[in-house]
């Protein structure tokens, strides 16, 4: 079996140490999803992990002959190549051979009668016998075909920023190395591209390591989440939802460690107090002990403070509205005759095809950009937050706290209070010893924490965000679906993300290209399970003459008692369903008493599973058998 591991790693980045003495190691068809707060470290790591970036130590042990391929955030792909060029520009013999005979096919459909090229086409089938590079040809125009470039001619210097992120997954999935790493996949893919990833990446015959903020794809994809924090990595077995189980009975067994030890602070604070005189080694030892624990309670109270609660300013009932609004952007139709009110409480989530006027919407609600006709009345009380795909500039060698000092010295929290800059910078994940760093030291997913904070800062009562989920960590996530929650004000987000979208929205916009706009009142999951019963059900059932005769027979013989089995089967239903039952209480007991052994809670978490859809199909069939005793 290979395995690629890594022993002994430590690196820093300036003063600031990554990852401190850690081991890691990838068997084949482990498929690892990374995750931590944003300036942990994970693109440094995935770039370690692809030879990118040579570590201060670590030794690596690899196998011979062991491929990987990185995805990069950042487009790396040379513009003056075709996205052909670049999605088989590798160096294993199989791209070489199916390179070649695509180059000369093109040849000889241009002059099919010239005896040199012949020639040479016959050597390129030759070769792409040898290599069995057959498959990689088809396989290249599904993956294209699905991530939606068609036109394998094209120049890079030519897409757009989405199109470039998908001709370089293209490159990196095609060429199928041992080791598939993934920086943020889901960026630029609409739902229908992330569903295909999903099917894709499920059955890769090799191993993958990925950092991605999209929770569902984690979940469908990922069968271990290794967490980064603090210079250090934890595994955790299962998919996303199992972090999150094995997460929360972790904490809660830390919660009940830490009631005792603030009791035990209490005893040792009052014990310090008294001003005990002795001074032998037992004193000594306790005042140790005190620091100790002083220090541990304060650390765990600081740790709980993740949360944002910011007061809005007043908004009225009337908010925004569109009004027979039309727009063309060169020559894309946006909006035609559209109509919209968004109310005081509204969220509203907006999804669609890449290129179908997403951004070009809310430039519109935002006053960047003006409809063609029709018309936009905005209410006098709304002040909107506009979080946009880009970064405003930065002054790069601005502190991170006189940035946002900018905007105001401290604010005002929903319950009345006000906090200090410096206290809402830790809130949002920003320890205090960043603060009076300047921002070219910070990543750029904590570039995108730090100007959506900003934004937030403002007190907007409108808030506008435009794929707010593309380079913010799971953690930064959570606190802004929190905030949303909380938010007094309406919301309009465009995002892929469909966990997102779920969490935040009560309404949808789905943009299908060409001005038609689609509203739904549903979820997201919901509407794409719904159209997906829908293409379904117009795909034409193929049976044979007999298999219709044999149906409508079945249809015309209603069933009205039991059979003699199905009796059998009644008589004893119960007493499974209660046995059921007794197994995943004994197995909750279990779980309780192993909460800090990931392992075993895994395999206890997947029995108790196992034995929940067991419950369920017992209570369908016991529904079922009900209706003819």
């Amino acid at each position: 079996m290979k395995e690629w591991k890594i022993d002994y790693l430590t690196h820093s980045y300036g003063v600031k140490t990554l990852f401190d003495d850690v081991s890691f190691s990838i068997q084949e068809k482990q498929r690892i999803g990374l995750i931590g707060v944003n300036g942990t470290g994970k693109t440094t790591f995935l770039k370690i992990i692809a030879n990118r970036i040579k570590p201060d130590i670590g030794e690596i042990t690899r196998p011979g002959e062991y491929t990987i391929n990185y995805l990069s955030q950042k487009n790396e792909l040379d513009p003056t190549k075709s996205i052909f060029d670049v999605v088989f520009d590798g160096d294993s013999p199989m791209i070489k051979a199916a390179k070649y005979y695509e180059e000369t096919l093109k040849k000889l459909s241009a002059d099919p009668t010239n005896p040199k090229i012949q020639e040479a086409f016959t050597m390129a089938e030759k070769k792409m016998n040898q290599e069995d590079a057959w498959n990689i040809n088809s396989r290249a125009s599904s993956i294209l075909n699905k991530l939606g470039l068609l036109d394998s001619d094209k120049r890079i210097s030519d897409l757009s920023g989405g199109q470039k992120k998908r001709a370089a997954l293209a490159q990196v999935l095609i060429q199928e190395p041992d080791l598939l790493i993934l920086d943020e996949p889901t960026n630029h893919l609409d739902f229908q591209m992330i569903e295909w990833l999903e099917g894709y990446l499920s059955s890769y015959r090799g191993s993958l390591l990925m950092v991605t903020h999209d929770r569902y794809f984690l979940d469908r994809v990922a069968n271990e989440i290794v967490e980064l924090d603090n210079g250090k990595l934890e595994n955790y077995p299962g998919n996303y939802q199992q972090y999150i189980q094995l997460k929360a009975e972790k904490e809660m067994n830390e919660q009940r460690i830490a009631h005792k030890q603030k009791q035990l602070y209490k005893q040792e604070l009052a014990w310090m107090r008294e001003g005990v005189r002795a001074r032998g080694t037992k004193q000594e030892a306790r005042k140790q002990r005190f620091k100790d624990l002083e220090g541990q309670v304060k650390g765990q109270e600081k740790e709980s403070e993740l949360e944002l609660q910011l007061s809005g300013t007043r908004l009225g009932k009337k908010v925004l509205e569109l009004k027979d609004a039309s727009k063309k952007l060169d020559d894309t139709l946006i909006l035609e005759k559209f109509n919209l009110l968004i109310q005081q409480t509204d969220r509203i989530g907006i999804t669609g095809t890449n290129g179908s006027g997403k951004t070009t919407f809310l430039n519109i609600l935002v006053g960047e950009a003006e409809l063609d006709s029709g018309v936009f009345t905005i209410g006098e009380t709304v002040k909107i937050g506009y979080y946009k795909q880009i970064n405003e500039a930065f002054d790069e060698d601005k502190r991170v706290i006189t940035y946002l000092r900018e905007i105001a010295e401290e604010v005002k929290l929903s319950d009345g209070s006000s906090i200090s800059v410096s206290q809402l910078l830790e809130r949002f994940l920003f320890k205090r010893s960043m603060h009076g760093s300047p921002i070219n030291k910070l990543s750029g997913g904590e570039k995108r924490r730090l100007y959506l904070l900003k934004i937030l800062m403002q007190q907007p009562n409108v808030l506008l965000l435009d794929e707010p989920t593309n380079d913010l960590d799971v953690q930064t996530l959570t606190i802004l679906e929190e905030f949303i929650d909380q938010f007094s004000g309406a919301v309009i987000a465009v995002s892929h993300d469909r966990y997102f979208i779920d969490k935040i929205s009560n309404k949808l916009l789905i943009f299908k290209g060409a001005g038609e706009i689609e509203e739904v009142y549903a979820s997201l999951t919901e509407y794409l399970e719904k159209s997906d019963q829908v293409k379904k059900e117009k795909k034409p059932e193929l049976q044979t003459k007999s298999a219709k005769n044999k149906n409508n027979r079945r249809i015309k013989k209603e069933k009205t008692t039991l059979t003699y089995m199905e009796k059998k089967e009644w008589e004893t239903i119960e007493e499974e369903i209660e046995a059921i039952e007794l197994g995943i209480e004994e197995i909750q007991s279990e779980m309780e008493k192993v909460v800090s052994d990931h392992v075993k809670l895994s395999d206890l978490t997947e029995k108790q599973t196992e034995l929940t859809q067991q419950l369920e199909d017992k209570y369908n069939r016991w529904d079922y058998l009900a209706q003819y005793v």
